[in-house]
């Protein structure tokens, strides 16, 4: 049995697998605000047959130290992006400085879906990751996620609030455009980057992360929603890789 935690800029995510488990068929599964780092000691407690714990984190040094203690009892590694992994390929100038979150939602994309695929991560920063139907990672881009956004427009300029408004083909309001125009941004990059793979057979966008809903339905292209896709991603690393090898 292994857990899997997928440590993000905003919140914690973890999930409990059995070995011989399809990853996404979690025993259970949660989510904690960093502050609430030291519950992941109670879902080893209440796991006791859990062998090893699979992490990937981008929030900083300092949460991580922190995830370490709290899972003192487990065999914790660490995913950190390689040149290879599970059947991807890493095409970045220098691999290791690729995201692991971005790492492994690549490898849990490429398990999903055989052909070429955009991947497209919403969180506080959204990202969009191309990967071909041979498994190599060819490139990706990262932008300020909506929240981002919205915060920018109302801390840098003198009459743009935060707005709390909705999205509309022809804003009305200050609040629906600033909304409007955000999500518009984010759809816009993404499908801009999808054209790039959109004419080859079987292509496809696989959506993650919390802010995706926000604008899925503004993409102009194949979807499948995964929301668990870097867990499921770290879950197949996991088993490619022994006990005690480094994670990347």
């Amino acid at each position: 049995m292994i857990l899997l935690i997928d440590a993000g800029n905003t919140r914690i995510k973890w999930a409990v697998l059995a070995n011989d488990a399809a990853p996404g068929a979690w025993l259970d599964s949660g989510a904690l605000n960093h502050s609430e780092v030291a519950g992941l000691r109670a879902v080893c407690a209440r796991h006791p047959r859990l062998e090893r714990a699979f992490a990937c984190n981008v929030a900083g040094a300092a949460l991580g130290a922190a995830m370490t203690a709290a899972l003192a009892p487990c065999a914790l590694q660490w995913l950190h992006a390689s040149a290879h992994c599970a059947g991807v390929s890493n095409a970045y100038d220098n691999p290791a400085q690729l995201g692991a979150d971005r790492w492994a939602a690549l490898i849990g994309a490429r398990h999903l879906h055989p052909g070429p695929c955009l991947v497209v991560s919403a969180g506080t920063a959204t990202t969009a990751d191309v990967l071909d139907a041979d498994g190599r990672f060819r490139g990706g881009v990262i932008l300020p996620g909506v929240d981002l956004m919205l915060r920018a427009l109302a801390g840098n300029t003198a009459q743009l609030p935060l707005a709390d408004g909705r999205y509309c083909d022809f804003p009305r309001n200050t609040a629906d455009a600033i909304v409007s125009g955000c999500l518009l941004a984010q759809a816009g990059a993404v499908n801009a980057l999808y054209a790039r793979v959109a004419t080859q057979p079987q292509a496809c966008c696989i959506l993650t992360g919390g802010a995706a809903a926000r604008f899925a339905d503004l993409l102009q292209m194949p979807l499948c929603k995964e929301d668990t896709l870097v867990l499921q991603g770290l879950a197949i690393a996991a088993r490619a890789l022994p006990p005690g090898a480094p994670m990347g």
